[in-house]
């Protein structure tokens, strides 16, 4: 039962961290090997991704 918790704990911050620095699998990883606790700090903690603006030719 705690492994589940621990693995629905880390794709819930990983689905938070989707559009952020790392992306969902390196947040899940993250999440997997230190805790869920220290993921949502790294995602809190991270730059939220923009999206590249295509070049007008200058």
């Amino acid at each position: 039962m705690l492994i589940a918790l621990w693995i629905l704990s880390s794709l819930i911050v990983a689905v938070i961290g989707m559009n952020r620095k790392f992306g969902f699998w390196g947040y899940f990883f993250a999440s997997i090997l230190l805790t869920p606790a220290i993921g949502l700090i790294l995602v809190l903690a991270s730059d939220v991704n923009k999206p590249e603006k295509k070049g007008t030719g200058r």
